[in-house]
C-alpha cells in the first residue's frame, strides 16, 4: 500500500521540546567540559567514550506493556499503563524507576514500521521522561524477578500537540553494581494516536469479521429415512461452546459494526448438530450429545446477523488458487466450485433466514494472479477480495478506495495488508495483545492523516480463523476504533460500490508474483485427480439407485470440504480425508453385487443357469444390466449368442436370482462371465466367472435308449392285441349264451306242453353246466362312469 507523507519530520510540539534539549545541551557544554578535566574512573570514562545505548545497558531488563487505557485518549483523561519489568541481568537492580516517555510523531505508515523495530535506548527519539509523580519506584529488583507497576498520567501533562500518532515509551531506569550511576536499562514502546477532536472527513472502514472452521462433517450418514449424519470428532462442539473459539466469535461481532463472512459449510455442520447426530470413535461411532450447545449458538447468530450484511462465501471455503494452480486442469473441478457457490445462499437462508451478498470470492491471503481471478469469477462472482500487499500502489502518497476495476466486469476491493495483519501473532500474551491494539490504531489514524481532505473507503481483511486471544485483540482494537474520531463504519457491498480513485493500480500481478509460502500450502493436483475419481464412481453409483439424492447430497458436500482452504498447512489430514471419502463410497458401491457361483453342471443340450445379484442398501436399485458371456460360444450359446442381457430391478435388502438360456454344442467345461452395467453401459462392479460343465449324452446311450423304447411299444402291441382277442371270446361267449337261452325257451315251451316231466327234465338241465370246461357267466356289467384322473381309459 502506498504511503502518504512518508517523509521525515516531526510535529511543532515534539520540534518544540527538541530544541529545548539542544538548548540545554549547549548552555550546559562549558560545565561538562570542565568536568571531563576531572579525574574518571576506566569505567566511566569508557561509557562517555560508547553510544548511547551501549552506555545505558538498556536491554538488561525486560518491560512489559501489560495494558493501556483509554487506547485512544482525549483531552481531559488519564492515560494508565501497567505492566510488569523483569531483571534479565546477573547484577540486582537498585534505585529503580518505571516512568513514561513521550517522543515526536512518526511520519508515515513506513515510520510506524521502522519505529516498532527499534530497540534499545535513544534519547533523542524516545524523548524525556514525564517524570515526577508520574513514576512507580523499586528499591530493588533482585536477578531473575518479576514485578508489576501501574502509572497514571493526566493527558494534559503529556504535552501532546497536533494530532497524529506519538512514540510512547515506558523505560525502568536504576543503577547496577558494574554501572553505579543512574540510567536506562530497560525500554518498551508503543504508539498513542491522537486525535481529540472529530475529523472533518472520516475514513469509512469496512471491517470483515469471518465465521469460518475446518471440515467437521463425513460423507457417512446412517442407515434410517433421516440420514443420520456422522463427524469426524467433536471438535466443533467445543469451538461454539460459550468459551470457544467460535462461540466468543460471534460474541464479540454481536457488539461491534462489521461485515459477517460465513462459511455455509458450518452452518450446515451446526445445523445438523441440533438433531441426531453420531460421531466416529474408533471404528465404530458414537451418539453426539451436544445438540444443545449448537441450538443455542445458532439462535444467537441467527438473532446477531438480523438487520446486517452477511457475506456467504462458496460452501466448504474452496482454494481458489490451488483451484487455478494446480485444479483447473483435471476434469470436472470447476464445476465443483460452481455447485459450491449455487448451494451457499439456499444453506445460509435456511438456517440463518437472511438473503446473504455471494458476489464476492476470498482468495487466501488477498493474493491474486490473473488465473485466480479467472477462477474466482467463474463460478458468478464479480468482486474479489484482493490484498495491498499483493495488488499494491507503489507510486502513491495515500491509501486510495479499496474498490479498484480490474477488467472483465470485476471489481478487486482491495483489504490494507497492514491493517488486516495486525493481529496474526501470539495474541495470548498481553504485552502483544496491547501493542497491537495500539500500532493498528496508529495506522488507521495514520491512513486518514495522510491526505484529511479526502474521504476514503478502507477495508480490513483479518485472517480466517481467528483463535479466541487474536478475536478478543481484534474486538478491542475495533471498539477503540469504532469510538475514535477519525473513522465510521461501512459494509463491504458500500466499498465495493465506492467510486474507485483514478491514480489507483489496477493491473493484477503476474502469476510469477504469488508468494512462495502460499505456493508450498496449496492442495495438489492429486487432490482433485482423487476427487475425480470420487465423482467418476458417485456417476456410476447413482446411475442404479431408486433415490439418488440420499448420495449425491452428502457426497457432493464432501467434495466441496475437499476442496477448502482449511486444509492448508494440514497435508497430513487432508489427504486421508479425501481417501475416507472415496473409500466409504466403494463401501457401498460394494453393496450392490453379483453373488459368487461354483461349478455348474449342464446335462443335456439345453438349460438354464441362474445368477443371483444382491442388494444390501436400504434402497433399492433400478436400470441396472445383467451381462452373461459365454468364453466359447462355439461350444455354449447363451439364448442364441455369445452373450444376453437383462435389466434388472432389486428392492433394498434383498436379492433376486436371473435365469438364461443356454444350449450346449459339445461336451467339456466352458467358462462363463457375469458382469453387471449401468444403463449407460459402464461396468459396475467385479465381474463373477465360473465354469460350466457340459455332460451332452452319447450315441451308444441314445441307441439303448431307443431299444428301450422300442420294447416298450412292442409290448403295449401284444398287450393290445391279446386283449383285442379275449374282446372277440367274450363276444363269440355272449352269442352262445343267447343261443342258447333262444333254445331253453323253446323247449320250456315244449314242456308245458309235454307235461310235467318234460319240465322237470329241462330245469335239472339249465341248473348245471352241460360240460364241465364251459366257463360260467359271471362277467360284471361294465360302468357308466368317467375314467378317474391318470387313469388309462381304453377306447
Amino acid at each position: 500500500m502506498a504511503e502518504a507523507a512518508d517523509t521525515q519530520g516531526m510535529s511543532a510540539s515534539p520540534a518544540r521540546r527538541w530544541l529545548r534539549r539542544t538548548g540545554a545541551l549547549f548552555a550546559g557544554a562549558p560545565l561538562l567540559a570542565c568536568l571531563l578535566q576531572l579525574p574518571t574512573a576506566p569505567a566511566a570514562h569508557s561509557a562517555e567514550q560508547s553510544s548511547p545505548a551501549e552506555a545505558t545497558g538498556s536491554n538488561t531488563v525486560d518491560v512489559s506493556l501489560d495494558s493501556l487505557a483509554p487506547s485512544v485518549p482525549s483531552d481531559g483523561d488519564t492515560l494508565t499503563v501497567s505492566g510488569t519489568v523483569r531483571n534479565n541481568g546477573k547484577q540486582p537492580v537498585t534505585s529503580a524507576h518505571v516512568g513514561l516517555r513521550v517522543g515526536g510523531t512518526v511520519s508515515g505508515r513506513a515510520a510506524i514500521d521502522d519505529a516498532a523495530k527499534r530497540s534499545g535506548f535513544n534519547q533523542y527519539t524516545d524523548g524525556t521522561e514525564v517524570g515526577g509523580k508520574y513514576v512507580e519506584k523499586f528499591s530493588r529488583l533482585a536477578p531473575g524477578v518479576a514485578q508489576s507497576f501501574s502509572i497514571s498520567v493526566p493527558v494534559k501533562n503529556l504535552d501532546l500537540g497536533d494530532d497524529g500518532v506519538y512514540q510512547l515509551g515506558i523505560s525502568l531506569s536504576g543503577k547496577t553494581a558494574s554501572a553505579p550511576y543512574d540510567q536506562v536499562l530497560g525500554i518498551e514502546r508503543t504508539f498513542l494516536p491522537w486525535q481529540p477532536d472529530t475529523a472533518d472527513t472520516k475514513t469509512k472502514t469496512t471491517y470483515l469479521w469471518p465465521l469460518i472452521s475446518t471440515s467437521h462433517l463425513t460423507a457417512e450418514t446412517g442407515p434410517g429415512e433421516q440420514q443420520t449424519p456422522v463427524f469426524q470428532n467433536d471438535d466443533l462442539a467445543n469451538e461454539i461452546a460459550p468459551g470457544g473459539r467460535l462461540g466468543q466469535m460471534l460474541n464479540l461481532g454481536k457488539e461491534l459494526n462489521i461485515t459477517w463472512v460465513i462459511d455455509p459449510d458450518l452452518l450446515a455442520s451446526v445445523d445438523a448438530m441440533t438433531r441426531s447426530y453420531r460421531v466416529k470413535s474408533g471404528t465404530d461411532t458414537v451418539a453426539g450429545r451436544n445438540q444443545a450447545i449448537a441450538k443455542r449458538w445458532l439462535g444467537e447468530l441467527e438473532e446477531a446477523v438480523q438487520g446486517e450484511e452477511v457475506v456467504a462465501l462458496p460452501f466448504a471455503d474452496p482454494d481458489l488458487a490451488s483451484l487455478a494452480h494446480n485444479g483447473k486442469n483435471v476434469s470436472g473441478s470447476l464445476s465443483h466450485l460452481k455447485d459450491a457457490t449455487d448451494v451457499a445462499a439456499d444453506t445460509v437462508e435456511t438456517v440463518l433466514h437472511v438473503e446473504p451478498e455471494t458476489d464476492f470470492s476470498w482468495p487466501v491471503n488477498g493474493a491474486v494472479d490473473p488465473s485466480i481471478v479467472k477462477v474466482a469469477t467463474s463460478a458468478g462472482a464479480d468482486k474479489v477480495i484482493a490484498r495491498s500487499d499483493s495488488l499494491q500502489d507503489g507510486g502513491l502518497t495515500y491509501t486510495p478506495n479499496a474498490a479498484r476495476p480490474i477488467g472483465g466486469g470485476t471489481t478487486a476491493v482491495v483489504a490494507d495488508a497492514r491493517l488486516s495483519t495486525a493481529f496474526q501473532g501470539d495474541m495470548t500474551k498481553a504485552d502483544n495483545a496491547t501493542r497491537a491494539v495500539q500500532r493498528f490504531l496508529a495506522q488507521s489514524l495514520m491512513t486518514s492523516l495522510q491526505n484529511p481532505g479526502k474521504q476514503r473507503s478502507v477495508v480490513i481483511a483479518p485472517q480466517r480463523m481467528p483463535s479466541a486471544s487474536q478475536a478478543q485483540t481484534m474486538a478491542q482494537a475495533l471498539t477503540a476504533l469504532q469510538n475514535g474520531n477519525w473513522s465510521q463504519s461501512q459494509d463491504l457491498s458500500a466499498a465495493a460500490d465506492a467510486k474507485p480513485d483514478p491514480n489507483a493500480s489496477t493491473k493484477v500481478p503476474a502469476a510469477s508474483a504469488y508468494p512462495k509460502s502460499l505456493r508450498k500450502q496449496q492442495l495438489p493436483t492429486s487432490a482433485f485427480e482423487t476427487i475425480l475419481g470420487t465423482q467418476t464412481d458417485l456417476d456410476r453409483f447413482k446411475m442404479i439407485l431408486a433415490d439418488k439424492s440420499r448420495v449425491v447430497t452428502p457426497f457432493g458436500r464432501a467434495m466441496n470440504r475437499e476442496m477448502s482452504t482449511s486444509w492448508r498447512g494440514r497435508a497430513g489430514e487432508a489427504g486421508p480425508y479425501r481417501d475416507s471419502v472415496r473409500s466409504y463410497l466403494g463401501t457401498l458401491t460394494d453393496q450392490v453385487r453379483l453373488i459368487e457361483k461354483s461349478e455348474t453342471k449342464l446335462s443335456g443340450r439345453s438349460a438354464t443357469i441362474p445368477v443371483t445379484v444382491q442388494n444390501n442398501l436400504v434402497q433399492g436399485v433400478d436400470k441396472l444390466v445383467l451381462r452373461l458371456t459365454s468364453k466359447q460360444p462355439k461350444r455354449l450359446e447363451i439364448d442364441g449368442e455369445d452373450h444376453a442381457e437383462q435389466t434388472i430391478k432389486v428392492s433394498g435388502g434383498h436379492s433376486q436370482s436371473v435365469k438364461f438360456n443356454t444350449n450346449a454344442n459339445a461336451n467339456g467345461v466352458v467358462a462363463v462371465e457375469a458382469q453387471l452395467y449401468t444403463e449407460d453401459g459402464q461396468k459396475y462392479g467385479p465381474p463373477v466367472t465360473f465354469d460350466v460343465n457340459v455332460t451332452e449324452f452319447t450315441p451308444t446311450v441314445m441307441l439303448v435308449i431307443a431299444g428301450g423304447v422300442l420294447l416298450l411299444v412292442l409290448a403295449g402291441f401284444r398287450m393290445y392285441t391279446q386283449r383285442k382277442r379275449a374282446a372277440a371270446r367274450q363276444a363269440e361267449e355272449e352269442v352262445a349264451e343267447e343261443d342258447a337261452a333262444v333254445q331253453e325257451t323253446s323247449e320250456t315251451e315244449d314242456v308245458d306242453a309235454d307235461g310235467p316231466e318234460e319240465e322237470s327234465r329241462v330245469r335239472s338241465g339249465a341248473d348245471g353246466p352241460e360240460h364241465p370246461s364251459d366257463p360260467s357267466a359271471d362277467t360284471a356289467q361294465e360302468s357308466a362312469d368317467p375314467s378317474g384322473t391318470g387313469e388309462r381309459v381304453d377306447r
